[in-house]
């Protein structure tokens, strides 16, 4: 992607993309996980789905991050090994430790794919690409800022995947209440600290497509997380009426 107004172009439209999308999903739930159902043709196993349409990114933004063969500085590496360290959990690690033998649409799958393929490579174009991108800027506070809230949402992701990962004991099935640390507060704490990485992402880059990404992780997960909180609250009487869906005390 050497052409700059192409690499604007693809940010605006994902952008544009998420949007439509934050709309839609008030009215469509995504089909995957608890929210699949019959409809959108062929499935295919749940785990594979995830490693498949979330290998697309890293591979993506290694390809472009490299390409050119320009020496990156210690500001563009952490930009790689935040993205790239992401979705070695994401692609290889947590599919192997989901419990449930479930089915996600193959089109969904394909959905997946084609934003992570926009979206991986436009972010391994500007870490690696971005002039700003000099040692000096690891002396800015955007920084740091934005390494710290990476961190911390990274660890409140892990976390509340491991809450309800614990949820179930072997054999079991079914859906219990989630509690504790981030889901004291809200209903998908998993959902927040995958938007708060990225926003993080975004601070510390500083990039276009880093803003893009952030854009659209909100408008991708905050609708969903509020269909699981009513979802939640119609299926358990004594669910917390406290919690809010994805933000702490404001929805």
């Amino acid at each position: 992607m050497p052409n700059l107004s192409l690499y604007q172009a693809v940010c605006l439209g994902l952008v544009i993309a998420g949007g439509l999308i934050f709309i839609s999903l008030f009215f469509i739930a995504a089909p995957y996980g608890r929210h699949n159902r019959e409809g959108w043709g062929r499935q295919m196993d749940e785990r594979l789905g995830w490693m498949v349409m979330e290998l697309v990114s890293p591979l993506m933004f290694l390809t472009f991050f490299w390409r050119g063969g320009e020496v990156q500085t210690v500001a563009s590496l952490t930009l790689m090994v935040m993205f790239c360290g992401h979705y070695v959990y994401r692609a290889l690690i947590y599919p192997l430790r989901i419990k449930a033998r479930r089915k996600v649409p193959v089109a969904t799958v394909l959905m997946a794919c084609v934003f992570n393929l926009f979206n991986g490579s436009t972010n391994g174009w500007a870490a690696g690409h971005a002039m700003h991108l000099t040692p000096a800027w690891t002396s800015t506070p955007m920084f740091w800022a934005g390494i710290a809230l990476f961190a911390f949402g990274m660890w409140l992701n892990l976390d509340s995947d491991a809450i309800l990962r614990r949820l179930r004991k072997p054999g079991e099935t079914g859906y219990k209440i989630p509690k504790g640390n981030g889901f004291r507060l809200v209903t998908s704490p998993n959902y927040l600290g995958e938007i708060l990485e990225w926003t993080g992402f975004a601070l510390a880059g500083c990039t276009w497509a880093g803003a893009a990404f952030a854009v659209f992780t909100f408008a991708n997960l905050a609708p969903r997380a509020a269909s699981h909180h009513r979802w939640y609250l119609e299926e358990f009487e004594d669910y917390p009426r406290s919690r809010r869906a994805i933000i702490p005390g404001v929805w």
